[in-house]
């Protein structure tokens, strides 16, 4: 039977690999990540997971190099990280991915340093946007539990094959206790059956090489170019382009058996239908706009928010039709892609600069490094953005808007920064 718990978003990622069954775990503990794999080794140690094997390493490479083994020998596996950790598994990061490896991951956001910091944004998980992984981010610590089971079945759907991120805020999530819905292990299983991994290195009588091999019709080249090395990119990006229609599909199977739905699986529109305004964000960020398009609902504004689940693959189609009948686009981004913009804000224009409708984008940076987000500063930004729709000069500025800096309290000025 299904088991109501009140838990931490780490724990409800835990309890998800525990009703998957995985097969393996690595742990390589940090802050705000490291109750997911200590929780996971409680259900290891108790029996509760009887067929998992934990596996303690000393550094996050070593963590994602460890699922990386597995995982090309079969198992269902696990990891989970944050920020610098993170950021020292990128090179294996990218083998994960250019070896087709069903893994799943999690990433508790947080700050990356320097200078030093412990809170969250959403600096770490969009650093390893490009590294080939589908990525999802969540809400809610049941929507991180729920997350984890889909995405175990879309990542090992043979049209995709493609390892994945699921990333909730630090603190705000991983630490904060919210009821949970822990769903019934065989009815898990019905809907997440057995691993049919396409790669099994203990297979003797199929064997495979994890790196490219000569295609047919193809001749290595003089200057030592890995044969079919193109070609496998090509098929990345192919499977990234199928996940989009599998996710989708996977979430209305998911609501049917479980009665619960996250949007349409891409985005989760709120009061978006006749709105002329719409909020764009992710995460902690778009919880907080809820309350946001509320309030200015109850001055008359005509807001509404689209809170975005899938990140990589981006959905572009779906984004365009989520905005087709807006005026106004202001996204809150809780990162920086230095020397530009925000990530989102900046990925967002991409998307619509060649649909038939683009609303003008107006972007702000938010809460870095843990810094307080608040309902009035969210508010603030809209209206400025909407007061300043129709200046031209404003959309040709280069300047990028920090909300909430506190320059005269640091001692700074601004024209000494």
């Amino acid at each position: 039977m299904p088991e109501r718990k009140v838990l931490t978003g780490n724990h409800a990622a835990a309890y998800a690999c525990k009703s998957v069954g995985v097969e393996v775990v690595a742990a390589y503990p940090i802050t705000p990540q490291s109750p997911v794999v200590e929780k996971i080794s409680e259900f290891v140690e108790s029996g509760e997971l009887p067929n998992t094997q934990f596996v303690t390493v000393e550094s996050e490479q070593s963590a994602i190099s460890a699922v990386v083994a597995a995982s090309q020998m079969g198992a269902r596996v696990f990891t989970a990280s944050s920020a610098n950790g993170l950021a020292y598994m990128y090179e294996i990061l990218c083998w994960a991915a250019g070896s087709r490896l069903p893994l799943v991951m999690c990433i508790a956001t947080r700050a990356l340093g320097a200078p030093w910091s412990v809170w969250t944004d959403h600096q770490d998980a969009f650093s390893v946007r490009d590294v080939g992984f589908i990525q999802q981010f969540v809400e809610s610590n049941q929507e991180a539990y729920d997350t984890v089971l889909m995405s175990y079945r879309v990542a090992e759907d043979p049209r995709v094959y493609l390892p994945a991120f699921v990333s909730y805020d630090g603190y705000i999530l991983s630490h904060t206790m919210m009821s949970v819905q822990i769903e019934d292990d065989d009815k898990v299983r019905e809907f997440l059956p057995p691993l049919k991994p396409h790669i099994h290195l203990t297979d003797f009588e199929n064997v495979h090489s994890v790196n490219p091999v000569t295609p047919p019709g193809l001749t290595v080249r003089p200057e030592g170019n890995t044969p079919g090395y193109y070609e496998f990119r090509y098929s990345m990006q192919k499977a990234h382009e199928y996940a989009i229609e599998v996710i989708e599909e996977v979430a209305k199977e998911f609501e049917t058996k479980f009665g619960r739905a996250y949007g349409n699986g891409i985005y989760k529109p709120y009061k978006a239908d006749d709105a002329e305004v719409l909020i764009f964000a992710v995460g902690s960020v778009a919880s907080e706009s809820r309350g946001v398009v509320d309030t200015l609902r109850d001055e008359g504004i005509k807001i509404g928010l689209i809170s975005l689940k899938l990140y990589r693959p981006f959905p572009i189609q779906h984004l365009r039709k989520a905005f087709n009948k807006a005026k106004l686009v202001v996204v809150f981004d809780r990162d920086v892609g230095y020397g530009m913009e925000g990530i989102l804000a900046a990925e967002l224009k991409s998307a619509l600069y060649a649909a038939d409708h683009r609303p003008i984008i107006r972007g702000f940076i938010v809460g870095l490094g843990g810094r307080d987000i608040t309902a009035d500063q969210l508010i603030n930004g809209v209206k400025k953005a909407i007061e300043e729709q129709d200046n031209r000069e404003v959309q040709l500025d280069t300047h990028v808007d920090f909300i909430g800096l506190q320059l005269n309290e640091l001692g700074f000025k601004k024209e000494e920064i």
